[in-house]
Parts: structure tokens; C-alpha cells; sequence
């Protein structure tokens, strides 16, 4: 896979209670994923860009919410796609470094 794919694949961290909960627990990190990428791409962008190893790997699909206007127009956010990724033992993933 070429670099640029790989950026692409990643879109970003996804913070959230849960997802710091999960860091803490069992090493594990949640990230916004591009929705046509799969595991093997997932896994090998982490792998490559943040220089770890990868133990398992969960994805998911999240349905967009919808919302109404005050005047009852509804609209609705966009379907994404989220991944679940846990580190083997002794590698972790410091986004202060990064940006």
C-alpha cells in the first residue's frame, strides 16, 4: 500500500470516555477510519505510521444521527466508520509526539 493510501485510511483518533477508559484498561485505541478500508489496511497504516504492533483489530460501522431543526426539518450527520486496536504488550501510542 503507498503512503498516501495509508494517510488516508486514518483520518483521525477518536476521543471519547469509552476510548480513554480502553488506553488505560487494555491498551487499546480507537481511531476514524476511512469507510472503504479494511482490516489488512487498517492494521498495516498503524503498524507503519505509529511504529507498533498490532495484536487485534475491531472494526465497526456507525450510523449517522439524525437531527431536527427547530422548525422540523430533519437532517442527517454522515455514516462513518470506526476501528478498535489493540497493541501487543509494551507498545503504546503517544498522540502528544505526533501532532
Amino acid at each position: 500500500m503507498n503512503s498516501d493510501r495509508m494517510y488516508s485510511v486514518i483520518i483521525a483518533p477518536h476521543v471519547s470516555e469509552k476510548s480513554t477508559l480502553m488506553t488505560e484498561d487494555s491498551n487499546q485505541y480507537a481511531f476514524k477510519v476511512a469507510v472503504d478500508a479494511t482490516k489488512p489496511e487498517i492494521k498495516q497504516a498503524v503498524e507503519t505510521i505509529f511504529n507498533v504492533v498490532v495484536d487485534d483489530l475491531q472494526v465497526l460501522n456507525v450510523k449517522g444521527k439524525t437531527k431536527r431543526s427547530f422548525r422540523g426539518k430533519v437532517r442527517r450527520k454522515k455514516n462513518w466508520k470506526k476501528a478498535y486496536v489493540r497493541l501487543e504488550a509494551g507498545h503504546e501510542i503517544d498522540f502528544a509526539e505526533i501532532g
